[in-house]
């Protein structure tokens, strides 16, 4: 994978230290891009959630195609090359999307295999040069609540991840080893 001046812009900062970890230049945006745009040539590199069946955990993508909720496309170029990931179409959504059922349905509506926040805003800056995404959940999970475990800069909220883990158990678990499989899976992708 040849990554000469692209910056891989990740939402968290554990998706920021798998890409500089593996040497990498990186950049927290945090959540929906909150920290705002970088200039220059982008990657979004991160977690994602799988919208249709036969996406696993540690699944990772390369995407080819960014769209929207109703199919339209936000952005569409060739896969970057990352080591066993597979060519996909991701959706940039504005929410976070954690009930199994509207995942299935945003896969009908919009033809995507998975969802993130960034990609989305990525692609509409125009800076847009390709997408890695590892799957952290796969279509069946319920992630609700997740939400609350980071701040919109992209770092961890402690006690939010701790009421988390508190009120959703099994699902949280599930979540947080889901995201350390994935996050595995993008280093050795990218290594």
């Amino acid at each position: 994978m040849d990554t000469d001046g692209l910056t891989f812009a990740c939402a968290t900062t554990a998706e920021e230290r798998v890409a500089k970890r593996s040497g990498l230049r990186a950049v927290r945006v945090g959540v929906r891009a909150a920290n705002g745009v970088p200039a220059g040539r982008l990657v979004s590199f991160g977690l994602a959630g799988a919208l249709r069946d036969g996406l696993g955990v540690g699944v990772v993508l390369d995407a080819t195609r960014v769209v929207d909720e109703h199919g339209a496309t936000l952005w569409e170029g060739g896969p970057l090359g990352a080591a066993g990931a597979q060519e996909a179409t991701v959706l940039g959504s504005d929410v976070l999307v954690h009930d199994p059922l509207e995942r299935k349905r945003l896969h009908e509506s919009s033809g995507a295999d998975a969802v993130d926040m960034e990609s989305g805003v990525l692609a509409r800056s125009g800076q847009l040069a390709g997408v890695v995404r590892a799957i952290s959940d796969d279509v069946t999970s319920a992630v609700e609540g997740v939400d609350t475990t980071v701040r919109p800069d992209g770092r961890t909220d402690a006690f939010g991840l701790l009421r988390w883990l508190g009120g959703k158990r099994t699902d949280a678990v599930r979540s947080v080893f889901g995201a350390i499989v994935a996050l595995k899976a993008l280093e050795r992708a990218v290594a």
